[in-house]
């Protein structure tokens, strides 16, 4: 079976430093993605130093804790991460690569596109129209959390 693929696009009314820094933070993801009814429930960098292409994290989820690690990285236009989940025996369960492309827009906007990519296997094939709903549901939800954190740090700024 092919893998799901999916694409979302959000303009953000942020420099594309400021969105690809919010990105690459990963420990920074528990502050906006906070109570918006994500599978998310913390996340945190695995591996000493700055995030770059190999830095490693652990995501805490409703559905399990899951590893992954930034598989691709060129600032500040785009991030890739890849994350995985095992059955107890070992056995791949899912593996996905949500990344981020961004591209300036005027001085002070960029135009994020949201690639979602989701492998299932064995057994687990046989939910793939169930897992795109939830993976397309999930990763709409961190999209959108990404641009409204961006919505409330300039409402809060002095006017």
């Amino acid at each position: 079976m092919r893998p799901i693929e999916f694409e979302l696009e959000r303009t953000i009314r942020a420099p594309i430093d400021q969105v690809f820094a919010r990105l690459v933070d990963i420990e920074g993801h528990n502050l906006w993605m906070a109570d918006t009814g994500s599978m998310l429930k913390h996340t945190r960098q695995t591996s000493p130093g700055e995030p770059a292409v190999g830095t490693t994290f652990v995501d805490e989820t409703s559905q399990g804790t899951m590893p992954g690690e930034i598989a691709e990285m060129v600032a500040p236009h785009t991030i890739v991460f890849h994350w995985w989940e095992k059955s107890k025996s070992g056995k791949l369960k899912f593996e996905g690569w949500p990344s981020y492309h961004l591209q300036p827009s005027g001085d002070s906007e960029t135009v994020v596109r949201h690639r979602g990519k989701l492998v299932s296997y064995g057994v687990w094939r046989l939910g793939t129209p169930i897992w795109r709903r939830f993976a397309v549901k999930e990763r709409t939800i961190t999209v959108d959390a990404l641009k409204a954190s961006f919505e409330r740090d300039s409402s809060a700024a002095p006017g």
